[in-house]
């Protein structure tokens, strides 16, 4: 089969590899869409500590089931089906005491990029979908990503009428945005693209502010807050230090910062011990998901809370992956399509 092998930053290559076979507990899907993500671009560009080359590339896809390992029982060949990325091994210490993104011995689904996905045996048994009639595959492949999102906002216990800001219209802020939203927030948007602060507003945002338009970001959004006070949720989804240090100073006194884009392994930022003390704020840095935030967004997307339509603006061949990854880390559309066959 055909597949986006990558080898290290700024090495991935199209290859002709076997086909993956079924082990117990394990489905073989054929990839039916697959989508591009800011991790994809952050791996690409500077590698990522869980992804040593060479190795297969991607993890967002949905797919037509084609075969089933022994003692697979919820699904079967022919099943259309979402699948998540990851599933925790719910017997570590980080599992037991509830913090299941933390997980110490999760798995992981990699090769989304390629004609044929293998789906692990934990995945199918806990982040594994059988989608229902009209629900499309692009669609479906949002599964991921959502997941990541709902996790955000839910971390971050936004109350119906809070004031929130989300750094970033990439395809998680847009996410987490659209999840601010719906739980009746007032929400402010802030990027850099106007083609992505148009989507923002389609998704619910109150505001949005082009932050290469203002000579201080942080007073412009403090400027669109009561007294100027600045935001009961801050939430930052672009991953640059600079980005993490602006969001914190947009938080009211007693506000809550959350930490979701990821920078660049050994960097640092700078916080004021008197900031952080004397105006109690909540820092919480965020990262992946859990199952049931999965099963949360699954049913986001079955109710059409998230659309391919908002977020699937782009399409490119397989043998045009790298194209499609440096195109979303441009902000050509918010995210690509990979047809793989």
């Amino acid at each position: 089969m055909k597949a986006a092998m990558f080898y290290g930053p700024g090495d991935v290559r199209i290859e002709e590899i076997p086909e993956p076979k079924a082990g117990p507990g394990e489905v073989i899907i054929k990839v039916e869409s697959a989508l591009t993500c800011g991790t994809d671009v952050k791996t690409f560009r500077r590698g990522h500590p869980m992804r040593k080359g060479p190795g297969l590339f991607g993890h967002e896809c949905s797919g037509t089931i084609v075969e089933t390992g022994p003692g697979v029982t919820k699904f079967k060949v022919g099943d259309r089906i979402a699948t998540h990325n990851s599933a925790p091994c719910n017997a570590c210490y980080y599992c037991k005491v509830g913090d299941t993104s933390m997980c110490a011995n999760g798995t992981w689904l990699e090769g989304a990029f390629a004609q044929y996905v293998k789906v692990p045996a934990p995945i199918v048994n806990k982040n594994m979908f059988k989608m229902p009639d009209g629900l499309s595959f692009r669609a479906a492949a949002l599964l991921e990503p959502l997941a990541c999102a709902v996790y955000g906002a839910d971390g971050a216990g936004i109350r119906l009428a809070d004031t929130v800001v989300v750094n970033g219209a990439g395809p998680i802020g847009l996410m987490l945005l659209r999840c601010a939203a719906s739980q009746g927030a007032r929400v402010i948007c802030c990027d850099l693209s106007e083609e992505r602060l148009a989507v923002a507003k389609k998704l619910g945002a109150a505001e949005t502010i082009n932050a290469s338009k203002v000579d201080d970001q942080v007073k412009a959004v403090r400027d669109l807050t009561a007294e100027g006070r600045g935001v009961d949720v801050a939430i930052e989804a672009v991953g640059l230090p600079e980005i993490w240090e602006k969001t914190i100073l947009m938080a009211r006194k007693g506000g809550t910062v959350v930490l979701f884009g990821g920078c660049k392994s050994g960097t640092t930022i700078t916080l004021s011990t008197e900031l952080m003390h004397y105006s109690q704020l909540t820092l919480k840095g965020l990262f992946h998901t859990t199952p049931r935030h999965v099963s949360m967004a699954f049913d986001m997307i079955c109710r059409g809370v998230i659309t391919a339509e908002d977020f699937v603006t782009g399409a490119y061949s397989l043998d045009d992956v790298v194209e499609a990854v440096e195109d979303h880390a441009k902000g050509t559309g918010v995210k690509n399509e990979i047809i793989c066959w």
